[in-house]
């Protein structure tokens, strides 16, 4: 009978974990997937899952979950059991782990670590190790390790323990510092019990665990240490003795307190250095990683040593550079890259000079390693696909490259700029020399190893100073010569990108290069014509000065490429042009700003009108495209004119401002469109400052208008530029203009309020986020209007109800807005409000009225507030929201201390029945008023972390039938 009742218990959880893996309807796993998240959690658990772990006919998934589920009841719902059941759950356990002691691993695994999770919060258990170790027997060897594998590790993760700061620290005592000296003893007893022990890699794991209480020195001192190396010849050990080799290196990174560990287990090390040369020739590549990650493990950790004492480390360092160029496969050397940058770090400094000297010829060699590593693949025939249709490891070694190239900089800086240039040049004219001749327009012989040092040159552009005088004049004049192949000429131009700034100061070499470039536009490379583009943009920026004169010149050029550019290339090219429009005389700029705008306003209309009737998306992306083209210009043509003068931009501006307000009340339903304008006008109010004045009545109009027809949240973007330009109190702005700017801003807030009257704020993330961020510079420069306003008390509400997002980003902002606000319940508030009335600029205080007004909102709206911010961090707010969160209770709790208690124990009472342990409330809530009494603000918040976080681990948010604690929606009339 009880068999069968037993059965009766789990067959429906046996159907739930079946549906899960059948191919049914989404809705039918959903189910399943529910019931079986609820199970867990319950209080009956605890019975079926031993049921389900103790009967041979369950299947291997089903004992999975079952062994899952029991780790999760232990970690987060013991107290659903009483404490003298306690040993018995231990014995069960135990009993489980002797049946599972061969395996399958992954149950037996779940097993160990319930044990652990167990262990620790058994208190009253004192002999765990001895007590396991009597139980499951000396036969279960893999067992035993596994389960002193998992101790350290589920101690040091105690913190989702539910134990006190004090408990933990004395249990983490009890179980591993007293017991360390005994598991040592026992692990290399065990190492030499068998001829298989030694090979067996559970054994290095566990050292490895407990490497966090056995000091480094005790286990190298230990025939451990034989047993380690020796295993690297094993290949069942072979990847878990390299863990623990790096384990013991990482353990002595203070080298002045472990020199003598360092001197023990340096020449074990240098003895595998041998195996380099071995294993490349063998083609193990993963054999070859692990050697190169002990390595470099241990370089990474002696660096100081080896930066004090080169002659004595010169072969650890050696046999890095040996791991680098045999690894034909470049798969193990990004393993070397840290120990590189690190190294760089040390000798570069003076202190370390004569390491530096040194490792002059390590540095040189490594130079030629990594331009060898440049290379692409030499794949058979000349119109071979150089990565055998294998896209994802092509952009891998697109990425590798730059790594590479990293390494590269850290070069130029230990040997030089000069140096590093001058290997690249040779190679170039090395191959210049042999195969220069051969090379015609459909086919360059051997292009790889020409293409490797141009990469190079691009690489190692960022260290080069303008004034380099040696290298540089000999490289560019053979750059802007390469031959016509694809990859070449996308590397020249790049390589020619980086040099712009050399360039600047050395003007006899601009026009090849110019013209190379603008060649590089006509190219039938997509790739060539994009690599133009973005060097046309630096050549543009860096060299304005010198191109000042060619404005006319390049408007042709401009004119002939524009349409044929994708977009991003469009906007570099454009960018280009506008810097060299910028460097104009103030009385020439309206002229040239307007012969490049007039034929882009030109475009844009057309495109605009084309898309009014178009279906597709790509006519109203088009016209998005057109109008960052002449934001652009706006951001990059800033002309230095007196505020008293006309400035010649915003002249030009005020002639296309009604094309751009047209467009937007056209496209209303396009946000790419809208995103764009405003991004515009949110830039000339940037660029042009108060000058814009002028134009500042059209412009909060349309942007007025604007959001109210779209509920587009830019238009909120583009009035937070507005609202911060012309702030009460700014230089230029008189207070009526000031006063005119409020008015604008309270209109935008009362059209937000409207707007989020009528739709859920689920539907208005974006929107959300960009009112906030508005409110935010709205209490900076507008506090006093503000936090007077009676549209104040909606703008609290609306925050409230925007809490129940779970978008990270309209989240942060609401909880940045919120602190904010909340501090101007104090006399600190965030922002800074200065008396700028005399020269001395001294700090004003928070105006008593200021704060009773914030207080008298909090009074009113508190509690549901509080109930947003802990129902968010116990069930929906994302991880990274946290820290706000709690400082909004933390800012509630200084403003209104006795209220935001109250608030936080009514709110704590409201959550489901069950879902937090018996006396849990009034602990925290005894402790929360302790805290407060003492004025230990800080620990409240660390309360409130702990008790959220422990309940989310526990109740796995969100959960249904939250009951009184539903999000209301928001309401407003007005």
């Amino acid at each position: 009978m009880a068999s069968r009742r037993n059965s009766s218990n789990v067959e429906p959880i046996l159907a739930a974990l079946a549906t899960m893996q059948a191919n049914v309807e989404r809705s039918q796993k959903s189910q399943a997937h529910d019931y079986l998240e609820k199970f867990q959690k319950s209080p009956e658990a605890w019975k079926e899952t031993h049921v389900l772990l103790s009967s041979p006919n369950t299947v291997a998934e089903a004992k999975l979950f079952a062994a899952t589920t029991l780790k999760g009841k232990i970690t987060y719902d013991l107290d659903q059991l009483p404490r003298e059941t306690l040993p018995s759950l231990r014995d069960s356990i135990l009993n489980l782990l002797i049946s599972y002691r061969e395996g399958p691993r992954p149950v037996r695994t779940q097993l160990c670590v319930c044990l652990a999770n167990l262990a620790i919060q058994m208190l009253e258990w004192k002999d765990v190790l001895s007590h396991v170790g009597s139980a499951i027997g000396d036969s279960a060897g893999d067992c035993i390790l596994e389960f002193l594998k998992v101790l350290p590790e589920e101690v040091t993760e105690g913190r989702k323990i539910n134990l006190t700061e004090d408990e933990l620290a004395n249990r983490t005592k009890e179980l591993l510092e007293d017991n360390a000296s005994q598991v040592l003893a026992l692990l290399v007893q065990y190492s030499s019990s068998s001829a298989t022990a030694a090979f067996n890699p559970r054994l290095y794991e566990c050292i490895s665990s407990w490497l966090r209480e056995i000091p480094a020195g005790d286990v190298v001192n230990s025939p451990l240490l034989d047993a380690i190396i020796s295993s690297l010849s094993n290949e069942d050990s072979f990847d878990a003795s390299v863990d623990c080799i790096c384990t013991i290196l990482r353990d002595t990174r203070e080298v002045d307190e472990s020199i003598e560990v360092i001197q023990t287990i340096y020449p074990r090390i240098m003895s595998l250095r041998t195996k380099i040369a071995q294993v490349a020739d063998s083609g193990d590549l993963e054999t070859y990683k692990g050697i190169t990650r002990i390595f470099a493990e241990a370089g990474e950790a002696w660096v100081v040593m080896i930066a004090r004492l080169p002659a004595e480390f010169n072969g650890l360092v050696e046999s890095i550079l040996e791991c680098c160029g045999r690894d034909q496969d470049r798969d193990a050397i990004a393993l070397t890259f840290l120990f590189w940058f690190e190294l760089k770090q040390i000798i570069t400094l003076e202190k370390y000079k004569q390491a530096r000297i040194h490792y002059a010829g390590v540095f040189g060699k490594l130079v030629d390693i990594m331009i060898k590593h440049l290379e692409y693949p030499n794949p058979d025939g000349d119109n071979a696909d150089l990565f055998d249709g294998d896209r994802e490891q092509e952009e891998k070694f697109r990425e590798f490259r730059h790594q590479m190239g990293d390494v590269l900089k850290d070069c130029c800086d230990v040997i030089t700029v000069t140096e590093c240039l001058g290997k690249s040049f040779n190679l170039t004219q090395r191959w210049i020399t042999t195969y220069g001749s051969q090379a015609s327009s459909v086919s360059v012989p051997h292009w790889q190893e020409l293409e490797a040092p141009l990469f190079s040159v691009r690489a190692m552009g960022r260290m080069v100073s303008p004034e380099e005088s040696v290298v540089l004049r000999q490289v560019i004049p053979l750059i802007v010569q390469i031959p016509d192949h694809e990859k070449l000429r996308f590397q020249a131009i790049m390589a020619l990108a980086r040099y712009t700034a050399w360039t600047a100061q050395h003007p006899e070499f601009l026009q090849p290069q110019l013209k190379f470039i603008i060649a590089g536009f006509s190219h039938s490379s997509k790739e060539v014509v994009r690599a133009a583009a973005l060097a046309f943009k630096f050549f543009g920026t860096d060299c304005r000065k010198l191109l000042e004169g060619s404005v006319t010149e390049l408007h042709s050029f401009y004119e002939s490429v524009l349409d044929s550019l994708p977009p991003m290339s469009q906007e570099e090219i454009t960018e280009g042009v506008a810097c060299i429009i910028s460097i104009q005389q103030t009385n020439k700029i309206y002229d040239a700003f307007k012969l490049y705008c007039d034929p882009v306003i030109k475009r844009l209309m057309s495109r605009a009108n084309e898309a009014r009737d178009a279906r597709d998306d790509a006519s109203k992306l088009a016209v998005a495209d057109y109008v960052q083209i002449l934001t652009i210009f706006v951001q990059n043509i800033q002309p230095d004119v007196s505020p008293r003068e006309e400035n010649p931009a915003v002249k030009y501006c005020q002639e296309i401002l009604p094309v751009l307000s047209t467009i937007a009340e056209n496209f209303t339903d396009s946000t790419p469109i809208l995103e764009r304008v405003c991004r515009c006008w949110r830039y000339m109010v940037l660029s042009y400052r108060t000058a814009i004045l002028p134009l500042l009545p059209t412009l909060a109009q349309q942007l007025a208008s604007g959001f109210e027809n779209s509920r587009q949240g830019c238009f909120l973007w583009a009035t937070d530029s507005v609202l911060r330009e012309f702030a009460e109190g700014a230089e230029f702005v008189d207070p009526s203009t000031s006063q005119a700017i409020y008015n604008f801003f309270e209109q935008q807030a009362l059209a937000f309020l409207r707007i989020m009257n009528d739709l859920p704020a689920e539907e208005l993330p974006d929107v959300i986020e960009d009112f906030f961020r508005l409110l935010i510079d709205a209490l900076i420069y507008y506090h006093q209007q503000l936090l007077l306003s009676p549209v104040c008390q909606h703008i609290l509400s609306a925050s409230i109800s925007a809490l129940t997002l779970q978008q990270e980003l309209p989240l942060k902002a609401t909880l940045h807005f919120l602190r904010d606000f909340l501090s101007y319940g104090t006399d600190h508030p965030n922002s800074s409000n200065f008396d700028s009335h005399d020269d001395t600029q001294a700090l004003r205080g928070n105006p008593l009225h200021i704060q009773q007004a914030v207080r008298g909102l909090v009074v009113a709206q508190g509690e549901p507030l509080v109930q947003r911010i802990l129902t968010g961090m116990m069930f929906t707010f994302p991880r990274d929201c946290f820290y706000d969160a709690s400082g909004v209770l933390l800012s509630l709790f200084e403003v209104v201390p006795q209220e935001t208690g109250s608030w936080l124990k009514g709110t704590i009472s409201m959550l489901p029945v069950g879902s937090i342990r018996m006396g849990e409330a009034d602990r925290l809530m005894n402790a929360v008023g302790t805290k407060v009494q003492a004025g230990d603000l800080r620990k409240v918040r660390v309360l409130l972390q702990d008790f959220t976080t422990s309940y989310r681990r526990r109740n796995v948010a969100p959960r249904e039938g939250l009951g009184r604690l539903e999000a209301t929606r928001f309401r407003f009339n007005g």
